[in-house]
Protein backbone atom coordinates (compact mmCIF):
# COMPACT_ATOMS: atom_id res chain seq x y z
CA UNK A 1 0.00 0.00 0.00
CA UNK A 2 2.75 2.47 0.83
CA UNK A 3 4.47 1.91 -2.50
CA UNK A 4 1.21 2.51 -4.31
CA UNK A 5 0.54 5.63 -2.20
CA UNK A 6 4.04 7.00 -2.86
CA UNK A 7 3.59 6.30 -6.57
CA UNK A 8 0.25 8.18 -6.62
CA UNK A 9 1.77 11.15 -4.75
CA UNK A 10 4.65 11.31 -7.28
CA UNK A 11 2.19 11.12 -10.21
CA UNK A 12 0.03 13.84 -8.69
CA UNK A 13 3.00 16.15 -8.16
CA UNK A 14 4.16 15.56 -11.73
CA UNK A 15 0.73 16.40 -13.15
CA UNK A 16 0.28 19.50 -10.97
CA UNK A 17 3.74 20.98 -11.68
CA UNK A 18 3.14 21.72 -15.39
CA UNK A 19 -0.29 23.14 -14.61
CA UNK A 20 1.12 25.42 -11.91
CA UNK A 21 3.91 26.50 -14.25
CA UNK A 22 1.37 27.29 -16.99
CA UNK A 23 -0.80 29.30 -14.58
CA UNK A 24 2.20 31.31 -13.36
CA UNK A 25 3.36 31.94 -16.94
CA UNK A 26 -0.09 33.16 -17.99
CA UNK A 27 -0.36 35.39 -14.92
CA UNK A 28 3.07 36.90 -15.53
CA UNK A 29 2.33 37.35 -19.22
CA UNK A 30 -0.99 39.03 -18.47
CA UNK A 31 0.73 41.36 -16.02
CA UNK A 32 3.37 42.26 -18.59
CA UNK A 33 0.69 42.91 -21.21
CA UNK A 34 -1.23 45.12 -18.81
CA UNK A 35 1.90 47.15 -18.15
CA UNK A 36 2.64 47.45 -21.88
CA UNK A 37 -0.93 48.53 -22.72
CA UNK A 38 -0.73 52.31 -23.01
CA UNK A 39 -3.75 54.58 -23.22
CA UNK A 40 -4.67 55.08 -26.87
CA UNK A 41 -3.68 58.27 -28.61
CA UNK A 42 -6.60 60.76 -28.73
CA UNK A 43 -6.40 60.82 -32.53
CA UNK A 44 -6.81 57.01 -32.56
CA UNK A 45 -9.88 57.32 -30.32
CA UNK A 46 -11.32 59.98 -32.67
CA UNK A 47 -10.65 57.76 -35.69
CA UNK A 48 -12.29 54.84 -33.86
CA UNK A 49 -15.38 56.97 -33.25
CA UNK A 50 -15.48 57.90 -36.95
CA UNK A 51 -15.24 54.23 -37.94
CA UNK A 52 -17.89 53.28 -35.34
CA UNK A 53 -20.29 55.86 -36.78
CA UNK A 54 -19.52 55.75 -40.48
CA UNK A 55 -17.80 52.71 -41.93
CA UNK A 56 -19.00 50.18 -39.36
CA UNK A 57 -22.34 51.96 -38.85
CA UNK A 58 -22.31 50.45 -35.35
CA UNK A 59 -24.66 53.05 -33.87
CA UNK A 60 -27.50 51.78 -36.03
CA UNK A 61 -27.73 48.76 -33.68
CA UNK A 62 -25.74 49.80 -30.58
CA UNK A 63 -26.85 53.44 -30.44
CA UNK A 64 -24.69 56.57 -30.71
CA UNK A 65 -23.62 56.13 -27.07
CA UNK A 66 -23.07 52.38 -27.37
CA UNK A 67 -25.91 51.80 -24.89
CA UNK A 68 -28.01 49.53 -27.11
CA UNK A 69 -30.48 52.28 -28.03
CA UNK A 70 -30.30 51.84 -31.77
CA UNK A 71 -30.67 54.72 -34.19
CA UNK A 72 -32.31 52.71 -36.98
CA UNK A 73 -35.59 50.98 -36.18
CA UNK A 74 -35.02 48.57 -39.08
CA UNK A 75 -31.82 47.22 -37.55
CA UNK A 76 -31.52 44.46 -34.93
CA UNK A 77 -31.14 45.31 -31.26
CA UNK A 78 -27.47 45.65 -30.36
CA UNK A 79 -25.86 44.91 -27.01
CA UNK A 80 -25.33 47.66 -24.44
CA UNK A 81 -21.58 48.11 -24.82
CA UNK A 82 -21.46 50.43 -21.80
CA UNK A 83 -22.28 47.42 -19.60
CA UNK A 84 -20.40 44.71 -21.52
CA UNK A 85 -18.18 42.30 -19.61
CA UNK A 86 -15.98 41.77 -22.66
CA UNK A 87 -12.35 42.79 -22.31
CA UNK A 88 -10.30 44.30 -25.14
CA UNK A 89 -9.50 40.93 -26.73
CA UNK A 90 -13.16 39.89 -26.51
CA UNK A 91 -14.27 43.08 -28.24
CA UNK A 92 -11.71 42.63 -31.03
CA UNK A 93 -12.86 39.03 -31.53
CA UNK A 94 -16.55 40.00 -31.54
CA UNK A 95 -16.05 42.80 -34.07
CA UNK A 96 -13.84 40.60 -36.22
CA UNK A 97 -15.95 37.42 -36.04
CA UNK A 98 -19.43 38.59 -35.08
CA UNK A 99 -21.50 36.52 -32.66
CA UNK A 100 -22.65 33.10 -33.69
CA UNK A 101 -26.41 32.56 -33.82
CA UNK A 102 -27.06 36.30 -33.54
CA UNK A 103 -27.48 39.43 -35.65
CA UNK A 104 -23.93 40.69 -34.88
CA UNK A 105 -22.06 40.54 -38.21
CA UNK A 106 -18.43 39.61 -38.76
CA UNK A 107 -16.47 42.63 -39.99
CA UNK A 108 -13.40 40.60 -41.04
CA UNK A 109 -13.74 39.90 -44.76
CA UNK A 110 -12.19 36.43 -44.36
CA UNK A 111 -13.76 35.56 -40.99
CA UNK A 112 -15.28 32.24 -42.00
CA UNK A 113 -13.10 31.27 -44.95
CA UNK A 114 -10.24 29.63 -43.03
CA UNK A 115 -11.61 28.77 -39.56
CA UNK A 116 -9.97 31.87 -38.00
CA UNK A 117 -13.23 32.64 -36.20
CA UNK A 118 -14.39 30.13 -33.62
CA UNK A 119 -12.95 27.35 -35.79
CA UNK A 120 -15.92 27.62 -38.17
CA UNK A 121 -16.43 28.02 -41.90
CA UNK A 122 -19.25 29.63 -43.86
CA UNK A 123 -20.82 26.19 -44.29
CA UNK A 124 -20.90 25.70 -40.49
CA UNK A 125 -22.91 28.91 -40.06
CA UNK A 126 -25.85 27.43 -41.98
CA UNK A 127 -26.64 25.16 -39.02
CA UNK A 128 -27.52 28.14 -36.76
CA UNK A 129 -31.14 29.25 -36.43
CA UNK A 130 -30.24 32.93 -36.60
CA UNK A 131 -28.35 33.99 -39.72
CA UNK A 132 -25.44 36.36 -39.17
CA UNK A 133 -26.02 39.30 -41.56
CA UNK A 134 -23.43 40.79 -43.84
CA UNK A 135 -21.76 43.89 -42.36
CA UNK A 136 -22.27 47.30 -43.97
CA UNK A 137 -18.54 47.21 -44.79
CA UNK A 138 -15.59 45.02 -43.94
CA UNK A 139 -12.87 46.37 -41.68
CA UNK A 140 -9.12 45.96 -41.75
CA UNK A 141 -7.43 44.64 -38.59
CA UNK A 142 -6.16 48.15 -37.74
CA UNK A 143 -9.66 49.59 -38.10
CA UNK A 144 -11.02 46.96 -35.70
CA UNK A 145 -8.27 47.93 -33.24
CA UNK A 146 -9.21 51.62 -33.58
CA UNK A 147 -12.90 50.94 -32.92
CA UNK A 148 -11.86 48.90 -29.89
CA UNK A 149 -9.62 51.76 -28.69
CA UNK A 150 -12.61 54.10 -28.95
CA UNK A 151 -14.92 51.68 -27.14
CA UNK A 152 -12.45 51.07 -24.32
CA UNK A 153 -11.78 54.80 -23.88
CA UNK A 154 -15.31 56.21 -24.20
CA UNK A 155 -17.91 53.46 -23.82
CA UNK A 156 -17.03 50.22 -21.98
CA UNK A 157 -17.50 50.48 -18.23
CA UNK A 158 -18.71 54.08 -18.40
CA UNK A 159 -22.20 53.36 -17.05
CA UNK A 160 -25.40 55.02 -18.26
CA UNK A 161 -25.08 58.14 -20.38
CA UNK A 162 -25.73 61.47 -18.65
CA UNK A 163 -25.05 65.09 -19.59
CA UNK A 164 -21.45 65.23 -18.31
CA UNK A 165 -20.55 61.93 -20.01
CA UNK A 166 -22.21 63.10 -23.20
CA UNK A 167 -20.11 66.28 -23.28
CA UNK A 168 -16.97 64.23 -22.56
CA UNK A 169 -17.99 61.72 -25.23
CA UNK A 170 -18.47 64.35 -27.95
CA UNK A 171 -15.77 66.69 -26.67
CA UNK A 172 -18.17 69.63 -26.58
CA UNK A 173 -21.76 70.59 -25.88
CA UNK A 174 -23.64 68.74 -28.63
CA UNK A 175 -27.37 69.05 -29.31
CA UNK A 176 -27.72 65.42 -28.28
CA UNK A 177 -26.44 66.27 -24.78
CA UNK A 178 -29.05 68.96 -24.11
CA UNK A 179 -31.80 66.41 -23.50
CA UNK A 180 -29.80 64.46 -20.92
CA UNK A 181 -30.06 65.15 -17.19
CA UNK A 182 -27.24 67.12 -15.60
Amino acid sequence: MTNRRNHLIRLHSLSVAPLATAIIAVALGAGAQAQEQKPPDPSDVAEGLRLFEQKGNCQSCHGWAGDGRKTDSQMPDGANLRDTKLNRAGLVMTIKCGRLNSQMPAFDKFAYTDRRCYGKTQADLKSYATRMPDPPATLQAREIELITDFLMAKVVGQGPMDHAKCVAFWGSEADTCKDLSK
